[in-house]
């Protein structure tokens, strides 16, 4: 930027209204540096952005100029005075010439105000010593230790008071314990009832014969060997019986069954991650699903179920901890999977998963309840007319019933944890003693006689010992 005599001239009415303005608002509480031309031709002037100096002369200024008007800009004041203002940070370049052909040179670097930011963490973090603040070109950078995680992110708050967020570099390490353990508990009840009732019958008479195979509890095959009359059963019929008279056969096959299933499902998994880093946990299995690729080639990928958990800690401070738990159990459901290729069969998955964030105290618990599932299943297959007859129609319909209770209960209990000192630790088989020929042939001992984990300590009595007895 450039400025000459005329346009110094121009703008020294509405700049100088302005300052004077600015001057009578803020009193005494306004401090301005003032800096007076003399005879030192080059200098080096630090500024901070937002703030002003101002460069007196005791001649007439003919120009000045700025070499990058985005860092900083000048504004006449008068004939003799240049208002220079800091308006980003980097460096650049000032030159200022008087009337007498007088030329002085400034080299200006402008940062942000480190010396405004240390007072304000000071004042709103007064127990954090160990914070460094420090100018790099265009940004802060934040160095040293604070005591938690809270603490670290009011320290990056308050930075973006004084530089933009893009502005700030965090170098900040966080003391303490960094590593959180995961407790977790998964409970599962699952009750389910199960009623069958279906009747298949078959009647012959030489060449003449009926059957009937609702649910497909029988069918006719005339090349089966093995089945009565050439009629194949199905393994569902559970009983049979059968009347003859001359060479007329009636044959019934009963499919009648109740069942009563429990399930329980109990997972204690246990997992240790760093703060602000995920962990993952899996008890169940993958199963494989085909998947065409063109060209006649079938791929396999691979699905997982079973009780999985996902979470992701944070550490607030050495009592607090922030968790993200992504809870989930699945299991394989025939009854709603699909036949892809050349019949093959792909299972379906039934889920129950949930997502929370909670805030715990180190040791203490939260449980996430009420994952409940009831589902009733009732089917009926029968003949039209003769199914709908009272009592006989029993005999031309299949029945179906199943209903299905379930119940999940998740408990989650974190820790903050410390690596072990493995040699204070002992381990099972620390207490082993491998058996001799003698211990284990003859005495028929799995475990060898046991042997003192340390020298037994030997020792003196010093003076007299056990309990006193009065003398007669």
């Amino acid at each position: 930027m450039r400025l000459t005599t005329t346009a110094i001239m121009k703008g020294y009415g509405l700049a100088f209204v302005i300052l004077a303005l600015l001057l009578t608002l803020s009193g005494r509480a306004f401090s301005q540096t003032i800096i007076v031309l003399g005879d030192k031709k080059t200098t080096k002037l630090d500024l901070v952005v937002g703030k002003s100096v101002i460069f007196k002369s005791s001649q007439e200024i003919k120009s000045a100029s700025i070499a990058d008007p985005e860092i900083a800009e000048c504004v006449s004041l008068s004939p003799s005075e240049i208002y220079v203002v800091a308006k980003a940070p980097g460096a650049t370049r000032l030159i200022i010439s008087q009337a007498g052909k007088a030329m002085f040179t400034y080299d200006l670097t402008v940062a942000y105000d480190i010396a405004g930011l240390k007072q304000k963490l000071n004042e709103m973090l007064p127990d954090e010593n160990n914070i460094q603040v420090t100018a790099t070109n265009k940004s802060l950078t934040l160095s040293g230790r604070v005591s938690s995680t809270v603490k670290l992110s009011q320290a990056l708050a308050i930075a973006e008071g004084f530089a933009p967020k893009g502005g700030i570099n965090n170098l900040l390490e966080v003391a303490g314990v960094h590593q959180v353990m995961l407790e977790v508990r998964v409970a599962e009840m699952s009750k389910s009832l199960g009623q069958k009732l279906g009747f298949n019958f078959a009647y012959t008479n030489g060449q003449d014969f009926a059957l009937t195979h609702l649910a497909q509890l029988t069918s006719f095959d005339s090349a089966t060997a093995g089945g009565p009359l050439g009629i194949a059963v199905s393994s569902a019929v559970n009983a049979l019986f059968r009347f003859k008279k001359g060479n007329s056969t009636w044959t019934n096959f009963i499919d009648a069954l109740k069942e009563d299933g429990l399930v329980h499902v109990l997972a204690e998994p246990t997992l240790i991650a760093l703060s602000g880093q995920s962990a993952n946990f899996l008890a169940g299995g993958e199963f494989p699903i085909p998947v065409p690729q063109g060209l006649g080639t079938v791929g396999i990928e691979y699905k997982s179920f079973g009780v999985g958990l996902t979470f992701t800690p944070i550490v607030l401070d050495d009592k607090k901890i922030n968790i993200k738990v992504s809870p989930e159990v699945s299991q394989l459901d025939y009854s709603i999977g699909i036949n892809i290729i050349e019949g093959l069969p792909v299972p379906g998955i039934t889920t129950r998963r949930a997502s929370t964030t909670v805030e715990l105290g180190d040791g203490q618990s939260f449980g996430i309840a009420g994952l409940l599932q009831d589902s009733t299943r009732n089917a009926i297959s029968k003949y039209p007319f003769l199914g709908e007859m009272p009592v006989l129609g029993a005999l031309f319909r299949s029945s179906d019933y199943q209903r299905s209770e379930t119940e999940l209960i998740i408990i989650v209990t974190p820790h903050i944890v410390k690596p072990l000192d493995m040699a204070k630790q002992s381990l099972p088989t620390d207490y082993y003693v491998e058996p001799n020929a003698w211990e284990f042939y003859g005495l028929g001992l799995l475990e060898g006689r046991s042997k003192p984990l340390s020298p037994v300590a030997t020792g003196e009595l010093d003076g007299e010992f056990g309990h006193a007895v009065p003398m007669p």
